[in-house]
């Protein structure tokens, strides 16, 4: 939950500069290509602008967590059987959202002087999700540069 209302403020502070026009296609560098599908409403995956896959991907994962089945609040009800795989999709696609930032719209969060906040949000969420093995390697291949120099010993 903090994870997702970090990146979906940090991604709000960069909406102006992430359009229909400057972003038509979800992306992480030219190499990677996001297309969206949820598996309920959208089955196949489809080609849309990075606004629009982080609108879908928001609200999906807003949805997810307010499910009481994947998500109980309650004490003593216990979490469902697919609650890892479930969490894992969420944060695969989370990390998209960072790659797609930091690929597309770095300038921008430098002009906004927010690149440190970035960087500790980020770094917060890949020593998550390294520690817990949530996000297989070969997803997280676009910052992978990035990765290891956020994460090696004698930074």
């Amino acid at each position: 939950v903090d994870f997702f209302n970090q990146i979906n403020m940090l991604y709000g502070t960069i909406t102006d500069f992430c359009t229909e026009e400057s972003c038509p296609v979800m992306s992480a560098g030219p190499k990677y290509e996001y297309h969206w599908a949820d598996g309920t409403n959208i089955k196949k995956p489809i080609k849309c602008s990075a606004p629009k896959y982080i609108d879908y991907l928001m609200t999906w994962v807003q949805d997810q967590l307010d499910d009481e089945t994947l998500f109980p609040s309650k004490i003593g009800v216990p979490f469902p059987k697919n609650f890892m795989s479930v969490a894992k999709t969420i944060l695969k696609r989370l990390f998209r959202v960072y790659a797609h930032i930091y690929h597309q719209h770095f300038d921008p969060v430098i002009q906004l002087q927010e690149e440190a906040h970035l960087n500790t949000s980020f770094k917060h969420f890949i020593f998550f999700v390294q520690e817990f093995n949530l996000i297989e390697r070969r997803e997280l291949a676009p910052l992978q540069e990035l990765i290891e120099k956020l994460t090696s010993k004698d930074r």
